[in-house]
Formats: structure tokens, C-alpha cells, sequence
């Protein structure tokens, strides 16, 4: 769900860079906000040249579009009203208790099913959340309010940075079109004279270069503006003398080739990784937008989204990371879990997974409290991460379940990987002067090329483990498991897990 909605927010930013007027990019924005972050309205303020605020646009509410489409306020009594709210991150709250009455606003019928969110994270008719859209100056374009979270609580982290990155982007784009529509009104004031156009190609914050298409100047940089000098760190004469792959970075120039491709008319989004001057690599968003002519040339727009990606891959890790333990969660393990299987099947290697439930931990949490069982399930997830290898996998499937992903293993090894397992968990934990102690129950899955699938491989390594402790629970203490039975009464084509004695063991 978090990579789908990460993707999401990176797709529609090229989209929202494209619009041909302000008012067309400010509708796409909203837009944007409705369909893919997860809130049931959101209203574009636009902020004018003369200090007043605007709202342009509006997406999710026929009724909220009603009230509001058109409303107008000046900029220092819309401001105080963004003053009063709660600083989250670059965003704006302000709880339904500080409502202002001064500014006149939609206010949305409470969710259905509300009654049964806690008081603290239900999201009231009368809060706003704001999320102020900056040019690459800094300075102040419009501001973003959001309405009706889809799940009718106030957002989490996870969303709020969401609406983050599309805000950061949403501003750029508002300055882009701003941009566009200057150099509009001053070519038909100039009768788009050449003096007009270097005034605005070079005086604009985001980076600007003319590329030849034809000829001897194919893929050359025929002009460049101070910014993008100093975004990729070269100076205006050098540039010149540059092509465009000359600073692409290597494992990114067979793609970046696929730009050129077209007549003219077409607008390109792309995104690429570039060697700046001094080395250093970084992430940059360009638009090109291909001009007819003799000889035809590209103008592009080129941004520094470095800052961005490193936003993106910080968030594609949480979403895959449990978060007290820092081990790879259950929508996480399923992609070696699934490359396990592949090897099984198609190089014949064998790899097992032990699913772990600790036996007593219902006790730690009920007798000594919830830190205290955290503290426990810190040192189960360090414990068993000692002990596998760089290619395993140790995960955290929620609670106090765990699974680990060894490859590469023999048969005669799995009864002493699983006395290795429950000594480290059973050694005592100390916290805050307490001594704990917990046991595992641990049932293991044989990946062999029987095996068809994740689900499967977890199901039966549960279904062991459920084993192991029933048997444990009736006396039959059991210290290892026999992860091999008889093949043909395996179901599901997974091998039997079969529970053995101390005396018997092998």
C-alpha cells in the first residue's frame, strides 16, 4: 500500500509540471491531492502578484467548489489564519477549537463510522490542514488545504510526507507555469522579441538550456542560463561545448536516449542522474519540450530533485522496515522469500524457513508492561539478526512472530540451526534492572522445488510451529524440530514437520 501510493506521487509530478496556464496546473494539482493522497477535497489558494490570495481551484467537493471557487483574501488576514495553526513538519494544522470564523471556509457533514475513532485521532469537520506551496526561491506561491481523509482520522506521518513531496513539487510547477505565462504576456507585449525571451531564459531560478536537434548541433547545448550553471556545476562556456549524454550519468545514458525520440510539438518529462563538475552525482527532473524550426531545437527545463529521491527511498525503507526493530516487515520478506523458491526450483538449492513465536511473552507485557516487552522484542530481533548470514533474511511479522530466511542449507544442519535459534532467544534479557526470560517455539519450512509459493512456505512453517508448541503445551518438551517427514504425505507438496522427543532427536 505505501509503495503503491510513493509510486503514485511520482507519477502524477511530471503531470502537474505540464500544464499550459497557471489555472490549468493549479487544477491539476488539486486534482492530484484527491486521487492520490488520500483526502476527499482539497483547495488551491493562489497567491497574486498584488498580495491577495485566491481559490482557483477545487477538486473533490461540488460543494465545497459552490462556497468557495472564487473567493478571495488578502494575504495578511489569510496569513495570521496560518499563523495560528501547529507546525507539522512544512505543513499547517489548525484544530477545530482555534477555528476562525473571520475566514470564510466549506465546512464538510462528519464521516459516517466516526464515532468509533478515538476523540484524539478523529479528524473533525471544522479542522484544516494547510501546506504552503514555495517557488525554488522560497518564496510564497499559493497554499494547499486539504480536507476529508479518506479513513476520517487526523493524518499520520506517512500521509503528512506524502502531502509534503507533492506540495514541494506543486510549488515548482505553480512557478513554472507563473514563469510560462510571463514569458506569454511579454512576448505578445515585445511581439516576442529576442531580447524578451533572454530576459526570462536567463533570469529564471530553474534551469534552462537550448539543445540543438539537427545537424552538427544534435544533442548539443546551445545555451544555458546562470542556473543551470550552477545546478550542474559547470561554467557557461564549458556547457556549451558539452553534448547532452557528456554529463548523464553512465548507467543512466541508454535511457536518457529515448528523449530525443519524436517530432516536434511533443512534450518530454524524464528524470536522470547527472555528474555535476565537481563529481558529485545527482538527481535531476527535466521537461523538454521540442520547438519546430530550421534547425529544430529543445528548450528544457531542468530541476534538482535530489533531495526528493533520497525522500522516496527513506520512505520506500520504512515502508518495508518494522518499525521498533529495524527488521524487514511481512510485505518485505516476501521477495526472498520468493527468490528462495526460484532457486529452489531452477538451480536445485535448498533454503529453510524457521517461523519463531515466543512462548511467554504475553507474560513480559501483562506483568512488567508494553517497554518492557519492547525491550524483549529488541533483543529477540538483534539476537537472531547475529546469527544469520549477509544473505539471509530475519523479519518481524508482527507481535511477537518472527521469521528467518536461511539459503543454502543442508537437511543435517536444521536441528542444530534451531537449538542455535531458541538458545539465543532463551538467554535472559535485562531491563531497567529486570531480568526476563522468554522461550520460542519455532517450526520450519523446507524450500525445496516442491514448494509453489510464499504463502505456502509460510503457511507450513506456522503450521510447524503451532506443532511444537501444542506439543510443548501438552509435555512433550521438544528442543528440536525434523523439518523432513515422509514426501509422499506432504501436502501442498511441502515436506511433513514432524515433533522430536529429547531422547529420540537425531
Amino acid at each position: 500500500m505505501a509503495m503503491a501510493a510513493i509510486r503514485s506521487v511520482y507519477r502524477i509530478t511530471g503531470r502537474i509540471n505540464t500544464g499550459s496556464t497557471v489555472v490549468e496546473t493549479l487544477n491539476r494539482i488539486a486534482d492530484a491531492v484527491v486521487e492520490h493522497v488520500g483526502f476527499g477535497a482539497a483547495v488551491v489558494n493562489y497567491l497574486h502578484p498584488e498580495g491577495v490570495y485566491e481559490a482557483v481551484a477545487i477538486a473533490g467537493s461540488e460543494e465545497a467548489r459552490a462556497e468557495l471557487l472564487g473567493v478571495r483574501y488578502p494575504a495578511a488576514e489569510f496569513d495570521a489564519h496560518l499563523a495560528a495553526a501547529d507546525e507539522w513538519g512544512q505543513l499547517r494544522f489548525l484544530p477545530h477549537e482555534r477555528h476562525n470564523d473571520g475566514i470564510q471556509s466549506w465546512i464538510p457533514a462528519a464521516p459516517d463510522g466516526a464515532d468509533g475513532i478515538p476523540e484524539e485521532e478523529r479528524w473533525h469537520p471544522l479542522d484544516a490542514l494547510f501546506a504552503p506551496l514555495c517557488a525554488p526561491d522560497g518564496s510564497l506561491v499559493g497554499v494547499l488545504s486539504v480536507d476529508l481523509p479518506a479513513d476520517g482520522r487526523r493524518p499520520g506521518a506517512f500521509q503528512r510526507e506524502l502531502l509534503e513531496m507533492l506540495a514541494a513539487q506543486a510549488g515548482i510547477a505553480i512557478n513554472n507555469a507563473n514563469l510560462v505565462e510571463a514569458l506569454r504576456r511579454e512576448r505578445q507585449h515585445l511581439e516576442a522579441s529576442e531580447a524578451a525571451f533572454r530576459l526570462a531564459f536567463n533570469g529564471a531560478g530553474t534551469g534552462m538550456c537550448m539543445i540543438g536537434l539537427a545537424g552538427a548541433d544534435m544533442t548539443r547545448l546551445v545555451r544555458v542560463n546562470p542556473a543551470l550553471c550552477e545546478l550542474l556545476g559547470r561554467d557557461e562556456d564549458v556547457l556549451v561545448s558539452m553534448r547532452f549524454g557528456d554529463f548523464i550519468h553512465p548507467d543512466d545514458f541508454e535511457r536518457s536516449r529515448e528523449v530525443f525520440a519524436g517530432g516536434a510539438g511533443t512534450i518530454r518529462d524524464y528524470e536522470v542522474r547527472c555528474v555535476r563538475g565537481d563529481g558529485e552525482t545527482i538527481w535531476i527532473s527535466a521537461t523538454m519540450s521540442v520547438v519546430a524550426g530550421s534547425p529544430a531545437f529543445a528548450i528544457t527545463q531542468v530541476q534538482d530533485i535530489t533531495s526528493r529521491k533520497a525522500t522516496e527511498a527513506d520512505l520506500v525503507r520504512r515502508a518495508s522496515r518494522d518499525p521498533l526493530t529495524g527488521l524487514a516487515n511481512r510485505e518485505a520478506v516476501a521477495e526472498p522469500l520468493a527468490a528462495a523458491i526460484r532457486r529452489a526450483r531452477t538451480e536445485q538449492v535448498i533454503s529453510a524457513l524457521f517461523f519463531c513465536d515466543l512462548d511467554d511473552f504475553k507474560i513480559v507485557n501483562d506483568t512488567l508492561g508494553h517497554e518492557a516487552g519492547d525491550a524483549v522484542l529488541v533483543a529477540v530481533a538483534q539476537r537472531l539478526q547475529s546469527l544469520v548470514r549477509p544473505t539471509d533474511t530475519v523479519a518481524r511479522l508482527g507481535g511477537d512472530e518472527f521469521v528467518v530466511l536461511m539459503g543454502n542449507v543442508a537437511a543435517g544442519d536444521l536441528g542444530v540451526l534451531v537449538d542455535r535459534l531458541e538458545r539465543a532467544v532463551c538467554a535472559p534479557v535485562t531491563h531497567q534492572g529486570q531480568i526476563m526470560r522468554v522461550r520460542v517455539s519455532v517450526g520450519v519450512a523446507v524450500i525445496d522445488d516442491t514448494v509453489e509459493d510464499a504463502g505456502a512456505a509460510l503457511r507450513a512453517a506456522d503450521r510447524a510451529m503451532y506443532l511444537v508448541k501444542g506439543g510443548r503445551h501438552a509435555g512433550e518438551v521438544t528442543r528440536r524440530v525434523t523439518a523432513f517427514g515422509e514426501r509422499p504425505g506432504a501436502q501442498g507438496g511441502l515436506p511433513l514437520l514432524r515433533l522430536a522427543r529429547p531422547e529420540t532427536a537425531q
